[in-house]
């Protein structure tokens, strides 16, 4: 993992990151529709992520965007509850420990900003990120949390961040 960088998205990052999302999204045919696929603020990430309890990373390796993640309050949900947002890695970038130190970054943000639960949305088949979710503490629960307007993801977790 020498000449990665992992730091908060720029204004700079906009392009690349939307890109990175769409050709996952491509990649593994996941619906565009009723996921985050169809957000309207994609193009928009640094605006997004700069406001108030949110935050967006991106992990770069020899200046090229290989990977993101972020979070946010969720929507329509308690004060307490923040949303894993926008979690992808591409190929290249999969398998090495980078979604890792990832996650530990996004959680440890979610606890300095004070929430309380962690919620994620994701599809059934994308097996190696729930494996990774399950390490970190997130459950599996039993119905969609909050208003993310992903209808389409129809798997849920939650983690408790004391």
């Amino acid at each position: 993992m020498e000449n990665w960088v992992l730091r908060r998205i720029e204004k700079k990052d906009n392009q690349s990151i939307a890109q990175l999302i769409r050709s996952v999204f491509d990649e593994l045919d996941i619906p565009k529709e009723g996921t985050a696929y169809a957000d309207p603020y994609l193009d928009l990430m640094f605006e997004e992520y700069t406001k108030p309890k949110s935050a967006y990373f991106v992990v770069e390796n020899n200046g090229k965007i290989i990977g993101g993640a972020g979070l946010a309050p969720l929507k329509n949900e308690a004060e307490i509850i923040c949303e894993l947002q926008k979690f992808f890695f591409l190929p290249e970038a999969r398998g090495l420990g980078v979604g890792s130190k990832m996650m530990e970054i996004c959680l440890q943000a979610a606890k300095d900003f004070g929430f309380e639960k962690c919620y994620l949305e994701t599809m059934p088949f994308m097996y190696d990120a729930q494996k990774l979710y399950k390490k970190f503490g997130f459950d599996y629960i039993n119905a969609p949390m909050g208003c993310t307007g992903h209808d389409s993801c129809p798997v849920w977790m939650l983690k408790d961040l004391h």
